[in-house]
Parts: structure tokens; C-alpha cells; sequence
């Protein structure tokens, strides 16, 4: 498995759900700050929060555009979770196929 992506990792990023929240919001354009804080009952400062911790977590990346900063989804240390996500679908597949067995032997 690789190693993590900065000072936090992607799990510790993803934990929270308003940082998913903001992930999903990223995955669908790019955003600036005050757009991305419109969206959630919280201040602004901790919506900043929240991107100060998925940037060193590198899931998203800010530019400067004008007088503001577009934040934007970088999609690359999601591998990571997915590498370890696919190691547990096994017992996942595992467990339906083993109910699908039991469901069908069910007389009707």
C-alpha cells in the first residue's frame, strides 16, 4: 500500500462528513471558498478548516484566481482507499453469496 499523501492521510480526511461533503461538491466543478461555505451551517473559517486538512491530505489543491482561491479535486490519493476498500469487498461478496444461498434453500 502506498504511503500517505501528506501530513494527514486519506482516511483521517474522508472520516468527517462534511469533508465528503466537500469532496462531493469538488468532484462536480471546481469552487471557490465562499461558494464551497454556502453549502454548510458552519462558519467560514471552519470550512477553511476543513480545506487546510483535505490539502495536506492532497484530495483537493487551491489556485489563486483573481481576488479568490478555486479549490479543486485531485482524485489521485483516492487510490489509496480504493486499494484497501478492494482487499474487503472479498468478505463482502463472501456474505451475499452466502445469503443468497440460504434465501433460496428457504422453502416458500
Amino acid at each position: 500500500m502506498t504511503e500517505p499523501a501528506g501530513k494527514h492521510d486519506v482516511f483521517q480526511a474522508i472520516a468527517d462528513p462534511t469533508r465528503r461533503e466537500i469532496l462531493r461538491l469538488l468532484a462536480e466543478k471546481d469552487r471557490p471558498i465562499s461558494e464551497i461555505a454556502s453549502y454548510f451551517p458552519i462558519s467560514r473559517t471552519a470550512v477553511t478548516k476543513h480545506l487546510h486538512l483535505l490539502s495536506e491530505s492532497k484530495l483537493v489543491k487551491g489556485r489563486k484566481e483573481g481576488r479568490q482561491k478555486m479549490y479543486h479535486l485531485n482524485t489521485e490519493p483516492l487510490m489509496e482507499l480504493k486499494e484497501w476498500l478492494h482487499y474487503y469487498e472479498r468478505f463482502w461478496n463472501n456474505k451475499l453469496t452466502r445469503l443468497q444461498f440460504i434465501v433460496e434453500q428457504e422453502p416458500e
